[in-house]
């Protein structure tokens, strides 16, 4: 059975905007969405988020997936970076960064949250060996996180990139419950 791994964002939980929706649409027989709350979501941290996605997988193999949504695609990066290379299914990142838009971070409190997350070194070499298959979903009119973003993970991990309009950080504050997009390339990469 193939598993799916959902991580939410910053801020956020598991029951939030779009998440419900899609492991409503991929659960099945063959497929299992795994959605969960992480800890302490207001003030993250990687050692606590990472630690959470490992007490939540059962093993990585091919039929192993994750879907992240912001931070929650830093997680799964720094996850994956700490275990050893086996081959996984694959991978979509919605609203990913590596770097925010000033705006994300003009308060103190949110840029000491962010400080560690945007200047821990992440391993992508090691990332892509765990698989090809990356894929990114971007917003033009994302208030976190610029449109250069996609031009970096399309650099850093050969990711396949899709731009959607006026859909904004991609989340519940945006009402975004359902999007195509996240379904199509969600069916695309469990391919």
């Amino acid at each position: 059975m193939k598993k799916i791994y959902l991580v939410h964002c910053w801020d956020g939980t598991s029951s939030d905007g779009w998440y419900p929706w899609i492991a409503e649409k991929l659960n099945d027989d063959n497929i299992e969405v795994i959605r969960f709350d992480m800890p302490n979501t207001s003030n993250p941290t990687i050692k606590e988020w990472v630690k959470t996605l490992n007490s939540k997988v059962d093993m990585l193999n091919d039929e192993t997936y994750f879907i992240g949504h912001s931070i929650g695609c830093q997680t799964i990066m720094r996850y994956l970076e700490t275990n050893k290379i086996t081959k996984i299914g694959g991978v979509l990142f919605v609203a990913p960064w590596l770097d925010l838009l000033p705006q994300a971070i003009e308060d103190e409190e949110s840029y000491n949250t962010a400080f560690a997350w945007l200047n821990t070194p992440i391993d992508f070499e090691k990332i892509k060996q765990f698989t090809s298959n990356i894929n990114c979903i971007f917003s033009d009119n994302d208030y976190f996180v610029s449109l250069q973003q996609e031009k970096e993970f399309k650099a850093k991990l050969n990711a396949k990139t899709i731009i959607v309009k006026n859909k904004g950080h991609i989340s519940q504050d945006d009402n975004v419950y359902e999007l195509q997009e996240i379904l199509d390339l969600s069916k695309k990469m469990l391919m």
